[in-house]
């Protein structure tokens, strides 16, 4: 939905009621009779709803400064060595749940008079942001209390309840998820910017394939769900939205006059319309209505920028064009810039800038990763949700679209589900993985789209995933990261999969380059892009000072670039933060604490909020 129609709606009926905690009635602007009166009022109210849907602006953002894969200037404090505590933690707000429960109650009330089929319609579509809610507290907190209606000022004891069980909360996720695809009536809206029933699939595969993981993995087998159990509603969620033919990968790669970097993966994330054939939920720009985005400043400021950039470790798990692993080639870590984009996944130059990357202002500038000023240190400069335009720079005028939730994901729900539950066959692979890398130009010269895989891949495995031995499972989860790099989902995937240790042991790496204190031309265009050194930028000579980078000593407790030499010759860059990253021997940081505040609050009243386990 348009966030920009959500000021319409307000500007025409302010129905939203308001309330900032459990204990606190909402105050609605308009009666109930207002609202539950008319098909209009409903309307009118739902749209209210759609805040809780990422935003143009905080979206391409949302998780890059709190994955394992990729670096940045300044990470979440939630992953650095005692910078975080319950006291600290201040994220335990319901009142969008109370928003919620306010309208499905109305809408069994004696005020709500519209037809039947116009109630379940809107039940459906509160029901869908009822479950997402709580898969956003399910992954953050576990276990919560369950809340099915608007609590009153007289139900204390409910108000003040302990936490429900994972099994309450996903079953009620379940319930609502389904009670949503059954009746809401919308299959499609203008640009996919609304909820239909088939986001309830997306969302029901997203949420059961993370809670039959999580259980799996973490061995917490004993509830009334197991987690074959919810891997097949995973399978069934995600088997109904591929056979209603509605949706499918893109295979158009868009156009302007601006794109030099064109793809039909990055078209995904650049057009300024919502490629409906694969996005089954997006947002969208609206120019006139200063509704824009703001990922040129985000990926291209030094100052409003965190210098997100991949990592080269990460970047290594691009596969060859020919479907093998870019690591098993000889001497494959002083393969040079210039030449690590021939013959890849076509999707590792529409993520980040490769050697022929341009941007266009007038007249056309190559723009090769902005280590210099510290906007990508690594060298590995997202553009995946960038435009080519200059002109977007520091603007925050991004025009183009994002999708929330899309038909990739749904396939490789579907493909692990299937995998972890040993179903996975030939014919399911290559309608998923196999479809996915031909889209990304993988061809099948060595069966990577048409043969479950037989052989582990070393790096891969000793790199990300040690306790992993099925190929299967590791080939999902690298085309996993690959596909949905940035797009909010690395995290969940990490601890659902019980591998928080990536968050600290996976290496911030950046470009391969052959010698210190020489000029480096690193994407072959002849001219000089960097000079490295660990001297002062006086004492290097002038014609070099504007493409100055400055290297720390080993040793150094400073924030910013290293360079290890490399065994086969030159070095390679790596990015170090002040406080160094760490994932705890308790493993705390699956879930986030309760604010402690929160829990004092609690006891001062006679009542008991468990604690998440390290906190």
């Amino acid at each position: 939905m348009k966030k920009t129609l959500l000021y319409i709606v307000f500007a025409l009926v302010a129905v939203l009621p308001t309330a900032c905690s459990l204990d606190e009635q909402p105050e609605a602007y308009a009666s109930k009779k207002e609202i539950f009166s008319s098909e209009e009022g409903l309307h009118s109210y739902a749209y209210s709803f759609y805040w809780a849907i990422p935003s143009l602006d905080n979206y391409p953002i949302r998780e890059a400064s709190s994955i394992d894969i990729a670096a940045c200037r300044s990470f979440s404090g939630y992953f650095l060595d005692g910078a975080y505590s319950a006291e600290t933690s201040t994220s335990w707000s319901w009142d969008e749940l109370r928003k919620i429960n306010y309208f499905l109650d109305g809408l069994h009330s004696e005020d709500c008079t519209v037809p039947d089929d116009v109630r379940n319609h809107y039940e459906g579509l509160a029901r869908w942001f009822r479950a997402y809610f709580y898969w956003g507290k399910l992954s953050d907190y576990g276990r919560v209390p369950w809340f099915d209606h608007c609590l009153s000022n007289s139900e204390v004891a409910e108000m003040y309840k302990n936490r429900d069980s994972r099994d309450v909360i996903v079953s009620h996720i379940i319930d609502d998820l389904d009670y949503a695809y059954e009746h809401i009536k919308t299959t499609s809206s203008k640009n996919n910017t609304l909820i239909s029933k088939y986001t309830a699939l997306a969302l029901k595969s997203r949420v059961c394939l993370f809670e039959a993981s999580w259980r799996k993995y973490h061995g917490e087998e004993g509830g009334d769900l197991t987690s074959d159990d919810l891997f097949a509603e995973c399978i069934d969620a995600s088997k109904k939205l591929m056979d209603s033919g509605v949706f499918s990968l893109n295979r158009t790669a868009y156009t302007d006059q601006f794109i030099t970097t064109t793809g039909a993966y990055r078209s995904l994330f650049y057009t300024t319309s919502v490629v409906t054939s694969e996005i089954i939920l997006g947002i969208e720009a609206w120019l006139d209505y200063g509704v824009t985005g703001n990922a040129n400043r985000h990926f291209n400021s030094g100052s409003y920028g965190n210098g997100y950039c991949l990592s080269r470790a990460f970047v290594f798990t691009y596969l060859r064009s020919n479907g093998l692993p870019f690591t098993d080639q000889a001497n494959y870590s002083t393969i040079p810039f210039k030449n690590e984009f021939s013959n890849r996944d076509d999707r590792l130059r529409q993520t980040v800038k490769g050697p022929s990357y341009r941007m266009n202002g007038g007249t056309s500038l190559n723009k090769v990763a902005d280590i210099v000023n510290n906007v990508a240190p690594t060298g590995y400069h997202p553009i995946k949700f960038s435009e080519d335009a200059t002109s977007k720079d520091n603007k925050g005028k991004n025009e183009n679209c994002y999708p929330i939730f899309r038909y990739a994901e749904v396939l490789l729900n579907y493909a692990e589900a299937c995998a972890e539950t040993g179903a996975l066959n030939a014919s399911d692979w290559r309608k998923t993985i196999g479809a996915i890398r031909e889209r990304a130009g993988i061809n099948d010269s060595n069966g990577a789209l048409s043969k479950l895989p037989t052989r582990v891949d070393p790096y891969l495995q000793e790199t990300f995933y040690p306790d992993v031995t099925n190929p299967v499972i590791l080939e999902i989860r690298r085309e996993r990261a690959i596909e949905l790099v940035y797009e909010g989902l690395r995290f969940n995937d990490l601890c659902r999969w019980a591998e928080g240790k990536c968050m600290e042991r996976i290496p911030w790496t950046g470009i391969h380059f052959t010698a210190l204190d020489t000029p480096i031309d690193i994407n072959g265009d002849g001219a000089a892009d960097y000079y490295f050194t660990k001297k002062g930028v006086y004492e290097i000579p002038a014609e070099y000072k504007n493409i100055y980078v400055k290297i720390l000593p080993e040793g150094s407790t400073e924030q910013g670039l290293y360079a290890d030499p490399n065994p086969d010759g030159g070095y390679d860059l790596r990015y170090e933060l002040a406080l160094r990253r760490k994932w705890y021997d308790d493993d705390r940081q699956y879930l986030y604490p309760v604010p402690a505040q929160i829990v004092r609050d609690y006891a001062n009243l006679g009542y008991v909020l468990d604690q998440n386990p390290g906190w």
